[in-house]
């Protein structure tokens, strides 16, 4: 007897309009293409982070101490001042030509900067000229990295089957510790075996030159992987090439019909981004400048608690795809309201172990962020302007709140004296983000607007193949 499933065949499967099947090798080599990516991009601002002290002293060596790292973050800040222009000339691009050909062109200019940095003469060898180039190839640093995040989100959700895109997707952010584990690990290393002067005078171009090799590897990959499901599908149901549509189209489209998602996505993302750069790029600063820690001591403890939260990232995805993105987030802001000043007291003891256990708890509330964000994002846009839409929202978000953050926190903290200046920050952003969170739809295991349903086996394209055909047939009986 012929079973409902049975009764469509493989190629009524592979050319239905009403389902995605994904295959599970292509979703694998998209996570490690997309999460290479991202683990660079965080690795070149990682470093820049790590090595703040000592950029401040390589190009501004006239300067104060206070005055030497606030012009070193206001640089590190320059980066994303420009992200939102990024993210509005390659957002719109990568829902035009494609997502895979976007992100090729934006490792490329990412790990070509990051190189260059390396390269740069001291302020003693050319003068002013040193902190000119210095400016220049972070403002191209984050011109590209404004359509890195969103697409690399894009092209993981659009990939990942429906029921596992929490798990999938989160792998991104993994890619994001990885990048800054890289980073701390390497500068730690070079600190502890270079002298404080070969430090100053080249060990600190050690960890940008080797984005060059990295990038071409990204690039490699990149190229290898074929253009999204999603993506494809929507250019088959409108017969004809969205390349044909302008970039300002689209734009208007982003800004104007999708203005509510666009607003949620900017209010999520800045309220995690101050928690996400207060702790991963503030943080090894506010120990050695603010609490006198040694430099390498701060950085081994953070490597610690970030590799601790990349053993746990998958299991909070795919816990996400079984009881929603929501209850996870809103525990997550939850969470820095009630512990962020608990855990700063903590670390202002003056004991590693304390040191150890406040950074742990912000370590695991921030989990429940990276773990779940890279599957909520995506999902607040249709696929028409998904790439588009995320790139604008969260580069602005993240030009205003998250590469601001330490040198926000650092010029309020010379300003007020206290040192509790950053758990307050993270308190009020935390109320704020739980408000967005209530106000978003719960996406978990369901289909991305305007797009199909996407399953991992032919059998379950047949159920849904046949649940859309009944459904159908009852309308058509109901016109009759």
């Amino acid at each position: 007897m012929t079973t409902p499933e049975n009764s469509i065949s493989a190629l009524e499967v592979a050319e239905s309009p009403d389902v995605c099947v994904t295959d599970n090798a292509s979703v694998k080599r998209a996570v490690k293409a997309t999460m290479l990516g991202n683990a660079m991009e965080w690795f070149d601002f990682g470093v820049y982070a790590y090595l703040a002290t000592t950029i401040g002293k390589v190009f501004f060596p006239d300067a104060s101490g206070s005055a030497q790292l606030l012009s070193t973050f206001a640089i590190f800040a320059a980066a994303f001042i420009v992200r939102p222009l990024g993210g509005l000339f390659f957002g719109p691009l990568g829902d035009r030509i494609g997502r895979k050909k976007v992100l090729a062109t934006t490792i490329i200019l990412m790990a070509g900067s990051t190189f260059a940095i390396g390269l740069i003469p001291s302020y003693e060898s050319i003068g002013i000229a040193a902190p000119i180039l210095l400016v220049l190839l972070r403002l191209l640093q984050g011109f590209s990295t404004g359509g890195e995040y969103g697409g690399a989100s894009t092209f993981v959700a659009e990939y990942a089957p429906d029921k596992r895109r929490g798990f999938f997707a989160s792998f991104l952010e993994f890619g994001t510790l990885a990048g800054y584990v890289a980073a701390a690990g390497i500068v730690t290393i070079i600190q502890t075996v270079v002298s404080a002067e070969d430090l100053l005078q080249w060990g600190w171009r050690i960890p940008f030159l080797i984005a060059g090799p990295l990038g071409l590897i990204g690039l490699y990959l990149r190229l290898r992987l074929e253009e999204t499901p999603a993506f494809q599908m929507m250019e088959q149901a409108e017969e004809r090439s969205l390349a044909d549509e302008s970039t300002g189209k689209k734009l208007r489209e982003t800004l104007v019909d999708n203005w509510r998602p666009l607003v949620l996505c900017i209010v999520l993302v800045a309220t995690y981004n101050i928690a996400h750069y207060g702790l991963l790029s503030y943080m090894p600063t506010y120990l050695t400048n603010t609490l006198g820690y040694d430099e390498s001591h701060g950085l081994v403890l953070m490597i610690i608690v970030m590799i601790v939260m990349m053993m746990g990232i998958s299991y909070v995805g795919k816990f996400s795809d079984r009881v929603g993105r929501k209850p996870l987030l809103l525990s997550g802001f939850i969470g820095f309201f009630v512990l962020s000043l608990p855990a700063y007291l903590l670390i202002g003891i003056g004991n590693y172990v304390t040191v150890f256990l406040g950074l742990a708890i912000l370590g695991g509330l921030l989990l429940l962020f990276v773990g779940v964000f890279p599957s909520v994002l995506p999902a607040l846009f249709p696929t028409g302007i998904r790439y588009g839409g995320l790139a604008i929202g969260y580069n602005l978000a993240v030009s205003i709140f998250g590469g601001t953050t330490p040198l926000v926190l650092t010029a309020l903290e010379s300003a007020t004296g206290s040192n509790l200046v950053a758990p307050m920050y993270m308190m009020i952003a935390a109320v704020i983000g739980g408000i967005a969170v209530l106000m978003i739809p719960e996406t978990a295991r369901k289909p991305l607007d305007g797009s199909p349903p996407a399953v991992a086996t032919d059998e379950e394209a047949r159920r849904i193949i046949r649940k859309v055909r009944r459904k159908r047939m009852k309308a058509d009986n109901l016109e009759v």
